[in-house]
């Protein structure tokens, strides 16, 4: 839902964030810089794709998600227009995981947006680059 200013509605209960959804991931970000964030997590078993692996699209949950806190940090709600991603390894379940994420620049309505999840140990395991649209861009 777009609120009356056009800007995308926040309830609660965002699968990545929300902490009204009961079966979401229930990340917390806090700044890391001025235009970024980090968060920790551990993934439980409901998340698996193969033994002991997260499943991509929760990868890629955590990724998006890194890139939307950036965006707030920088000052701006918006929306995912692309996100291109790399996998290096697995991202394992039951482990520490660090996410991060950094807006690396803007032009009018689009945001340039880069995003990681490392393990414990900081190796990079997935790492994406996007862009986000702003108010404005879906109206």
């Amino acid at each position: 839902m777009i609120d009356n200013a056009g800007r995308p509605v926040d309830d609660g209960r965002c699968f990545a964030c929300g902490p009204e959804n009961p079966i979401g991931l229930h990340l917390h970000f806090e700044r890391s810089g001025e235009q970024s964030v980090r968060a920790h997590a551990q993934l439980e078993p409901q998340f698996q794709g193969w033994q002991g692996i997260a499943h991509g699209g929760i990868a890629m949950a955590l990724l998006d998600e890194a890139m939307a806190h950036a965006a707030a940090a920088a000052g701006f709600r918006g929306m995912t227009a692309g996100i291109s991603a790399r996998f290096r390894k697995p991202v394992p379940l039951g482990a520490p995981l660090v996410l991060e994420g950094e807006v690396k620049w803007r032009r009018r309505n689009v945001l340039a947006i880069d995003a990681r999840v490392c393990d414990g140990d900081g190796k990079i395991l997935v790492e994406a680059s996007g862009h986000f649209v702003t108010k404005g861009s879906w109206e």
